[in-house]
């Protein structure tokens, strides 16, 4: 059976009622490849070990970047999954390393199993003019004296440049002076607080370039957003030059919608979504299809692939097709991060080599790791952004075959919205990427890396950084953090000011996570959302142990804790939010209610916790409260709000006494529809609803970012507040429940239980918001 016979197979043998299942089939035609000839003018030894490879011509867009680069222009290839982006920015360093041996190149990658690959596919090559070595955590010191010494190209990651490499420029400073190229991969990923972080580095890192006299070309690849040459001059500082057009080809494509079927179509449970998955893995794998299951998360990844191993060796879901169900054991396996490299490797070289036809994976093999051609590719679940779904799904088919591509709607406001509109889902422009490196919580920390990297002027720091940026070194100078002689500043601290930052965050500094039986440090936490996920008796998970938290040291930042293997219960926190406007940068009037966007003070307290039974097929059980008394926290961030008059509301239908119910349903349910306009997780958002509200005397919703400074996230719901307000209203009419479940307005994240919420009255002040927006018949208002 073909995959496609193997869904419906799988259809039309569950049972599942109207609007479950299989509930879309769409069929994306094959594209053909368009295709230049070799250029002539590349080096003999590059074009012989291309057609070694069987590589005849180049797509388009590689040889268009290949023109854009000998014009001296930064440049982002932006093209689809498999496109041959490594190839289109691998040509111009190739040919500069061949041409001049003093020249060097720097590659950056979000992860070190993509600078492992990346550093494979160079050795294939063997070119023994191109030195490439990776340097990451794992490289012991001595070898990065000798790669530091012999090494023309270099891999590595955003991290050890911020922290090893840009500290000790003087070590590296003949490396800077011969640099000639810096590629970012997968620069997509680089957004948000980690984005702006990225952005703030490599502003460090062309001054640095600067001082020993060498003017890097910046070379990007991205997955497919919506602004990819704006992303990368965010990313860079730098003008950057678009290469989008796709040459590559493309097999025909089936991409299936999956609705998980109701448990109890009143209280709005449905079949999980991991176990549905699983089923579908286990039926592909029985039908010989190769399969890629991705899972948001490492359990999640280690739970389907139990799963789909059970179902296939039981002979359950493929027995009818008369497949061979033996073996499933050997023939399905996890990855995620947390194995050893040489474990993932090898799974990898399984896959590829057709011994594993199955395989459920965390976002760990989105990253552009070759495992060669696939059959099909499932979704556990919407991954957030349109960039990451097609990515995912462009997994399948890589050896331009057909391929099928399946979507399984999980438990979110979002998936639901898409599921039920594929044309949105299939037929909408990807989300646009956004950093922020003028935020003064990221750019303050820079700024001293940067002094302390070389002293800073008031001037050279304007250039490189922006127009705050003096400021907020005088804010340093007057803190004694910072001093300021002969018109430069200089650190004067005892550690390097690298250390303060953690570029996967904006949480201030992190608390550190110890086994208290062995004196391990297992991990850590940002110091924003400490008191929500290990207060004293959370449970913790990492790398698929689970830890119960002891005590919460707030002086040291240490929370220890223990192994807890025989603990069968979860923890929540209860917490208390209160948002108090600092002032408002735009404002709208939306009839009589008010459109505000501004910055804002949120301070959260977190009161105690929830000790609960997880349901399986059905809602939690809490079994415990439990009070707490730790301190409040204070987060200056950036909010959208809209505040309603009561009789407005009134006229409605919503009285006095269903406003906070409704108010709080509409909010979550905006939280959890914000991905479809930006690219984030709902994890990045933060919501308050109040009826009244102290500073504006009405009834209102808060939506804000949810780290210091903000993310831009609150900045594009408000440029877009019709539309996000309007898909947030069909999720919520379209939900089958009766009144409220987490497809909907219940949130995995509420500090007050989900309680109250009033889904029949979010509808009613989402369509009386809708109603007076401008230009209302553009947006779908309902009336």
């Amino acid at each position: 059976m073909d995959p496609r016979e193997v869904l419906e197979f799988v259809a039309a043998s569950s049972g599942a009622g109207e609007g479950e299942g299989l509930v879309h089939l769409a069929e994306l035609p094959a594209r053909r490849a368009r295709t230049r000839p070799i250029p002539d003018d590349l080096p003999a030894s590059l074009r012989g070990r291309l057609a070694h490879l069987g590589i005849q011509q180049l797509y388009v867009h590689q040889t268009d970047m290949l023109e854009q680069v000998r014009a001296g222009r930064h440049v982002v290839v932006g093209t689809g999954t498999a496109s041959g982006k490594t190839l289109a920015y691998q040509l111009p360093v190739l040919e500069t390393l061949l041409h001049d041996d003093k020249a060097t190149a720097l590659y950056l990658a979000p992860t070190k199993a993509l600078t492992r690959d990346q550093l494979r596919k160079l050795r294939e090559l063997k070119l023994p003019q191109v030195r490439a070595a990776v340097i990451d955590g794992d490289t012991p010191a001595p070898e990065r004296d000798a790669i530091r010494r012999t090494a023309n190209w270099v891999l590595t990651n955003p991290d050890l440049l911020h922290h090893s490499l840009l500290p000790g420029h003087r070590y590296w400073a003949d490396f800077l002076h011969r640099l000639r190229y810096v590629v970012v991969d997968e620069s997509h990923v680089s957004r948000g607080v980690f984005g702006s972080h990225v952005a703030l580095t490599l502003r460090r890192l062309r001054r640095l370039c600067e001082r020993y006299d060498s003017d890097p070309r910046f070379l990007l690849a991205s997955a497919t957003i919506g602004n990819p040459g704006e992303h990368a001059s965010a990313l860079t500082g730098a003008a950057v030059t678009e290469v989008l057009r796709d040459g590559s080809p493309r097999g025909a494509v089936d991409v299936a919608l999956w609705q998980p079927p109701f448990v109890d179509r009143d209280q709005g449970v449905r079949r999980s979504t991991l176990q549905v998955a699983a089923d579908l893995l286990a039926a592909l794998v029985g039908a010989r299809t190769q399969t890629l299951v991705f899972v948001k998360s490492r359990k999640g990844a280690e739970l389907v692939a139990s799963f789909a191993k059970d179902a296939l060796f039981q002979g359950e879901v493929v027995a009818a097709s008369g497949s061979d169900s033996s073996s499933g054991g050997e023939l399905i396996a996890a990855y995620r991060a947390g194995y050893l490299p040489e474990e993932r490797r090898a799974l990898e070289v399984a896959l590829t080599e057709g011994r594993v036809l199955g395989l459920a994976a965390t976002e760990a093999l989105e990253l552009g790791i070759d495992v060669g051609g696939l059959d099909a590719v499932v979704l556990a679940g919407y991954p957030g952004t349109a960039a990451s779904f097609w990515q995912r799904l462009g997994r399948a088919g890589r050896a331009g075959g057909p391929s099928i591509g399946v979507l399984v709607a999980g438990d979110d406001p979002l998936d639901q919205y898409l599921v039920g509109h594929p044309d949105e889902l299939l037929g909408r422009p990807a989300e646009d990427a956004i950093v922020d490196p003028t935020n003064p919580y990221l750019l303050a920390p820079h700024l001293r890396a940067a002094a302390q990297e070389a002293a800073l002027d008031d001037d050279e720091a304007r250039r490189w950084f922006g127009d705050t940026a003096p400021a907020l070194l005088d804010e340093d100078v007057e803190a004694g953090r910072l001093r300021l002689r002969g018109g430069r500043h200089y650190w004067i601290g005892r550690q390097r000011a690298a250390d303060e930052i953690n570029l996967r965050s904006a949480g201030g500094e992190p608390f550190r996570i110890v086994d208290a039986g062995t004196g391990a440090l297992i991990g850590d936490v940002d110091g924003e959302r400490a008191y929500l996920q290990v207060h004293p008796g959370a449970i913790y998970l990492h790398q698929g142990k689970q830890y119960e938290v002891d005590e919460l040291d707030l002086r040291g930042h240490l929370a220890v804790v223990h192994h807890a293997p025989g603990i069968h219960h979860a923890t929540r926190p209860r917490s208390d939010t209160d948002v108090r406007v600092l002032d408002e940068s735009a404002a709208s009037a939306w009839g009589e209610v008010e459109v505000r966007l501004g910055r804002v003070e949120v301070t959260t307290q977190v009161i105690g916790y929830d000790l609960f039974h997880p349901g399986r097929e059905g809602p939690d059980q809490v079994v415990e409260r439990v009070e707490l008394d730790l301190p409040p926290s204070h987060l200056q961030t950036v909010a959208v709000w809209y505040a309603i008059p009561e009789p407005l509301l009134r006229g409605g239908g919503v009285n006095h006494a269903r406003t906070p119910g409704s108010l709080h349903a509409a909010e979550h349910a905006a939280i959890g529809l914000m991905p479809l306009i930006a690219m984030c997780d709902r994890w990045d958002i933060g919501g308050l609803s109040t009826a009244p509200h102290p500073d504006t005397d009405l009834p209102t919703v808060f939506v804000y970012d949810g780290h210091p400074g903000g993310a831009g996230l609150a900045e594009r719901s408000y440029a877009r507040l019709a539309e996000h307000l309007g898909a947030t209203r069909d999720t919520i009419a379209r939900c089958h429940c009766r009144s409220g479940c987490p497809s909907c307005v219940q949130s995995p994240k509420c500090g007050n239980g989900n309680d109250p919420l009033d889904k029949d009255g979010a509808v009613a002040v989402l369509d009386l918001l809708l109603a007076r927006a401008p230009d209302a018949s553009r947006h779908g208002a309902h009336a």
